[in-house]
């Protein structure tokens, strides 16, 4: 907070930066900081470093010895440590100047590692909620050293006076705030103890709550975290950490995965979610520094295809931000990420190896997120594929199902042209598998891997007519006037028909018409409409044979057979339009402007034809 500097300088000297101390609050409450509650968090880190820094002089002391009292009561708001406190100077020089820390002087400089804050800028958050800041303080590190004061003002001013040692007996640091009458919300005793809570629950050192009412000092931490507590089982200590897990996160885990890597010091667990989540929906992971809350929105400690779970971790060696809201991103955290995925895998791969009842039931909820790891990761695709499941013309079924049944299987490219063809291919024994969801079609192509005894191919309309059976001469003979009607009727569609025999009879037809194909249609008759421009040239390059969709007409179905043998022009017309607008229905596939169109007018006519014989 360093003062204005009012002397003349000479031309050319250098000059001081001037700091508008109530502009850089405003820019730290609207831009670094998410809320103004995050001052009790800085107040408690500062307090945990403090004797941290108290520790790394009297490594004897037992670690619990010294603690942090916390005390607020409406009126004011108190955080006391029995910390490494701060001489005269340390204040001049840490307390008075923006951004500089006493965890950068030069002789704990070595230790920065062992504290959670790295930027010298979390007291000026108390200004979030206060005007005035007031420090008491006494270092440890000169046996008859002096009480020192010192007061910071909203407006950049401060004072610092120095007391008697009676004024503070013992080493450490009082830091207390009046807040202001918009700060309630945050001050109030019963929320300082909340947000002690939040942000402390899992920190290493004693910390207590006074809210003035005479009563003893409630616990903040009570407890060490879950995972470094000691159980009589490990049932029990599997039971614990997913009742903490469901605790922190408000689900039941279907499964919790303990995380442990001493490298980095990090300890944690990964609770799994117990139902499905969107594809690509990434959770944030409730994330500790030290025992420290950071963030409850961690979304980069798990790579993206690790939606399924949720975690919260404590780790040593993780980076804060400068707003300790989140984490630095360097080869660290890179690492970390790395590490848990390989914990997520292991744990797929144990389950996979003894418990399939809980493979499955993390598989009926999850099998997209592990379809998309193992689109990437060989050994988890050799792992899961077969147990993986997919909409099959013998009904959802695994592929270790599936491939026991086909030895051949077809494999859609889209879901409209698995619903064209299920129910038939499914009639003529034919084993075909929708391929048009994400990750299906690469992954049932892979399948000859695991089995290769299994072949597997893309079903083209070709492999399915080839299974339909065709009719006798006679019957193909007696429809040919139909059928040259139907032609002529759909020729519009670019479509061809054709009369063939197959299963299940209550189909009257079955329209193949893959979506390239329609697509190479428009594109050919854009190229006809610009020829000679430009757009036809360029269009006309790009032209291919397009291919034509089909109408297969099926023989035994009553109305089909009763339909080639109509005679009349316009009825014979009418009743292939309307043959094509049900199966182009039964396609499931957006219908086009024209198609709709078609549908209505062959009705309607239908209808009037009806009307006119029963009149």
């Amino acid at each position: 907070m360093t003062l204005p500097d009012t002397t003349v300088n000479p031309a050319g000297a250098d000059r001081t930066f001037q700091v508008d101390l109530r502009g850089l609050v405003d820019l730290l409450s609207h831009h670094l900081y998410s809320s103004p509650r995050v001052y009790l968090r800085e107040l408690l880190q500062n307090a945990v470093d403090a004797l941290t820094a108290r520790h790394g002089l009297e490594p004897s002391t037992p670690a619990g010895a010294f603690g942090i009292r916390l005390y607020a009561d409406g009126s004011v708001v108190r955080v006391e440590d029995d910390g490494v406190g701060l001489t005269e100077a340390d204040v001049h020089t840490f307390l008075a100047t923006i951004g500089r820390s006493s965890k950068r002087a030069d002789r704990i400089a070595e230790q920065r590692a062992d504290f959670i804050g790295q930027f010298g800028i979390g007291l000026l958050s108390c200004f979030l909620v206060a005007d005035e800041i007031h420090v008491l303080s006494r270092s440890a590190r000169t046996p008859d050293a002096p009480a020192v004061e010192w007061r910071g003002r909203g407006d950049g001013s401060y004072t610092v006076r120095t007391l008697p040692a009676s004024a503070r007996p013992r080493p450490g640091t009082t830091v207390t705030l009046t807040p202001r009458a918009d700060a309630g919300e945050w001050t109030r005793p019963a929320q300082v103890h909340a947000l002690a809570r939040h942000f402390g629950s899992l920190l290493r050192h004693p910390v207590t709550f006074d809210d003035g009412t005479g009563g003893p000092g409630a616990p903040v931490n009570p407890e060490a975290a879950p995972w470094s507590r000691t159980y009589p089982t490990p049932g029990a200590r599997s039971r614990a950490l997913a009742a903490y897990g469901e605790e922190v996160f408000g689900f039941k885990p279907l499964d919790t995965i303990e995380l442990d890597l001493p490298a980095v010091g990090l300890k944690g667990i990964a609770c799994i979610l117990p139902e499905a989540v969107p594809a690509g929906r990434r959770h944030g992971h409730r994330v500790h520094v030290k025992g420290m809350l950071l963030s409850e929105q961690a979304e980069e400690i798990l790579p993206e295809w690790a939606f399924f779970v949720r975690c919260v971790v404590d780790a040593e060696s993780l980076r804060p931000t400068a707003s300790r809201e989140s984490l630095y991103e360097d080869d660290t955290l890179a690492a970390v990420r790395d590490a848990l995925a390989e914990r997520l895998r292991a744990w797929i791969a144990r389950a996979a190896a003894s418990d399939p009842d809980l493979l499955g039931r993390f598989l009926q909820a999850h099998h997209l997120a592990v379809k998309s790891l193992a689109v990437h990761d060989d050994e988890i695709l050799r792992m899961l594929l077969l147990w993986l499941p997919f909409e099959t013309t013998d009904g959802h079924a695994t592929l270790d199902e599936f491939a026991r049944s086909h030895r051949t299987v077809l494999v859609t490219s889209s879901v409209e042209e698995f619903r064209q063809v299920a129910a038939i291919a499914s009639a003529a024994g034919l084993g075909v598998v929708n391929g048009g969801y994400t990750y299906d079609r690469e992954l049932v192509h892979r399948l000859p891997e695991i089995r290769p005894e299994v072949s597997v191919a893309d079903l083209d309309p070709a492999t399915l007519t080839a299974h339909l059976d065709p009719v006798d001469r006679e019957t193909e003979l007696a429809a040919a006037a139909y059928l040259a009607q139907a032609r002529d009727a759909l020729a519009v569609f670019d479509c061809d028909v054709a009369l063939r025999t197959f299963q299940p009879a209550s189909a009257p037809a079955l329209l193949l018409d893959s979506r390239e194909a329609r697509h190479e249609r428009t594109r050919s008759q854009l190229a006809r409409e610009q020829q000679g421009g430009v757009w036809g040239d360029i269009l006309g390059a790009l032209r291919q044979e397009a291919p034509r969709a089909q109408l297969i007409l099926n023989q035994l179905n009553p109305l089909v057979r009763t339909a080639v043998t109509i005679d009349e022009p316009e009825l014979a017309r009418t009743s292939a339009e309307a043959l094509y607008g049900q199966a182009a229905m039964l396609s499931r596939r957006p219908l086009r402007p024209a198609e709709s169109s078609l549908i209505n007018r062959s009705f309607l006519d239908l209808l009037a034809h009806a009307l006119r014989k029963d009149s």
